[in-house]
């Protein structure tokens, strides 16, 4: 048994009870009620950081939620990371589909059972205890810092500008993130690529008043008829979008990177079953893990108009909506795409209707070359801990902050996940394998100490 095995053996127990006064906490940052629990999860952050061997931590006020942060500075001289995690957590409801209650931690068949286990209580507080290890063993090899937020659930509305405002406090050679998912249990995989997101309404406008559709039908344009031709120009035969210039910007990934993305496991008959569905559709050219991951995708995710009620009504509406996204990848900026499809949109309605397109909301994607020095010693530290080499994979979903890091701080991120599918993250009974929470505990040491080799070279 080595150093890092054994002081996990010697403190795994503290280490999970510490983890469940953080879960007791109810930090749902999307319900205004529980703001003093973020307050008191923000505390418990700051003790926690302090009792693991940081010389400093603080708690922060945003224009929201606070942010606490907690340092260890060995040398200036050596590279820093800065971890960051969330200590805010979704909704629980529906409560009767839980087995136990969400916010009382749970073990059984393995797991520890409660909302936060995963996201994000269960995952940053490895880091935490990987600190500590590091600390009290004398092995902390580079200084480290804490950004521990508690609005990653609602957007991370405010923690750009908190980022901007301590831009030289938090200067940092690497951030690392644990907050993504691993495909298997004994498959690590390290996401290379995150998503960004586009999101419009658009209203159609016919005629001024709903029409009875004997007396105006063929006559008159109907507009959920119009915005329904107008949504199929959007995308051609070959599942490409029609936007022009869309694609302009898009960032290529490296036929290495394919290549690697390529052994994923995949059973697409499995995949079609799941889903019961007798084909899968999407771009040509690609396959469906490229296709959720290093493509950008146009979705309709709501259409509505006219009379939807009990029986038949015989009308012509006034009136039709859609809510429209587009996922995006690295290098496409969000707002550029913004007005690309509201120029696009209104310029190919017909004169027989009035087009309104509200964008709502969107964000970056991101994405971390597989040869940046801190990958390479992410994949060394999973290579060790699992026997293998980690698989790269591009997450078809966002997490906006991300990006915003790269924008703000200018610094790279590296995705160590841990997290599995099967935890059930944001839906009743919640889940994190305690396999998962010891090794990732085994696993971020080793980052460390690579880093900081590959630092010196």
């Amino acid at each position: 048994m080595n150093l890092i095995e054994k002081y996990i053996e010697e403190n795994k127990d503290r280490f999970l009870n510490e983890l469940f006064g953080l879960i007791r906490i109810p930090s749902i940052s999307s319900v205004s009620a529980h703001k003093p629990d973020m307050y008191r999860a923000a505390e418990y952050w700051k003790e926690l950081l302090m009792s693991s061997g940081a010389d400093h931590a603080e708690v922060f006020e945003t224009d929201g939620n606070p942010v606490t942060y907690g340092e260890k500075i060995i040398d200036p001289a050596k590279p820093t990371v800065l971890v960051y995690g969330h200590m805010d957590v979704m909704p629980v409801e529906p409560l009767e589909l839980w087995k136990s209650p969400p916010f009382e931690p749970e073990i059984r068949d393995g797991k520890i059972w409660a909302r936060g286990a995963d996201d994000d209580k269960g995952q940053s507080m490895m880091h935490a205890k990987a600190f500590e290890l590091m600390v009290k063993t004398n092995t902390l090899p580079c200084n480290v810092k804490f950004m521990i937020e508690g609005e990653e659930e609602i957007g991370s509305p405010n923690l750009g500008k908190w980022c901007e405002e301590n831009k030289e406090m938090l200067k940092a050679d690497v951030i690392l993130v644990s907050d993504t998912t691993m495909i298997r249990p004994d498959l690590p995989t390290i996401t290379t690529g995150l998503r960004g997101l586009a999101y419009w309404q658009v209203e159609v406008t016919g005629p001024n008043r709903d029409l009875h559709s004997g007396m105006f039908g063929g006559a008159v344009a109907n507009p959920i008829n119009v915005l329904s031709k107008m949504i199929a120009q959007m995308t051609d035969d070959n599942g490409h979008i029609t936007i022009p210039g869309f694609y302009d910007d898009v960032l290529e990934v490296s036929a290495e990177e394919r290549a690697l993305m390529a052994k994923t496991p995949f059973d697409l008959d499995s995949y079609k079953k799941a889903l019961d569905i007798e084909e899968v559709a999407g771009e040509a050219g690609y396959s469906t893990i490229e296709r959720t991951g290093i493509r950008p995708s146009f979705d309709v995710c709501g259409i509505w108009g006219g009379y939807t009620g009990e029986g038949a009504k015989t009308v012509l509406p006034s009136k039709a909506f859609a809510k429209i996204s587009s996922r995006l990848v690295p290098n496409q900026n969000h707002e550029a795409i913004a007005e690309m499809f509201q120029s696009h949109f209104q310029s190919i309605a017909p004169k027989t209707v009035k087009v309104e397109v509200t964008p709502l909301h969107g964000g970056q994607a991101y994405a971390c070359p597989i040869e940046l020095p801190a990958y390479q010693a992410a994949e060394k530290a999973y290579l060790d801990v699992y026997g293998r080499r980690p698989l790269p994979n591009r997450s078809g979903g966002s997490i906006p902050i991300i990006s915003t890091f790269e924008q703000v701080l200018g610094i790279k991120t590296i995705l160590m996940g841990f997290g599995l599918e099967a935890d059930a993250i944001h839906s009743p009974n919640e889940n994190y394998p305690l396999e998962q929470f010891y090794k990732g505990i085994q696993t971020i040491p080793l980052f460390y100490k690579y880093f900081a080799e590959m630092s010196e070279v």
